[in-house]
């Protein structure tokens, strides 16, 4: 049983108006790189990205974080990422502000936390 993270990029990256709608590959990779370094108390961390952002960050694990390229929504991708890492018996977290993704994620099989919370942590 893992402690698996599954991060809502769009949603995080969108909750400091520091720009980031400029450059939405920049701001992901930066979300990434800090992913990479924070100490974080979870095995497995999920980048799930959509749109633009995806240009920052090829997808594919790197170190104890996995970036997954959302093909359509990212709401839809976060909660197939909960839903078969909560299949496998591991403990997932969302981090999300989006409440209705929150919901979605309750009924995949795992809990939610807000941006601040993650920003935080970074």
């Amino acid at each position: 049983m893992a402690r698996v993270l599954v991060v809502d990029g769009a949603n995080v990256v969108g909750s400091r108006p520091d720009g980031w709608w400029k450059d939405r590959a920049g701001a992901a990779r930066r979300l990434h790189e800090s992913l990479l370094t924070a100490d974080l108390a979870y095995d497995d961390v999920v980048l799930v990205l959509e749109g633009a952002a995806k240009g920052g960050v090829a997808a594919g694990r790197d170190a104890h974080v996995r970036t997954v390229h959302a093909r359509g929504s990212g709401d839809d991708e976060i909660t197939a990422q909960v839903a078969a890492s909560s299949a496998r018996g591991d403990v997932v977290t969302a981090v999300t502000a989006d409440r209705m993704l929150q919901s979605r994620v309750t009924a995949a099989g795992g809990t939610s936390l807000g941006p601040s919370w993650l920003l935080d942590q970074l």
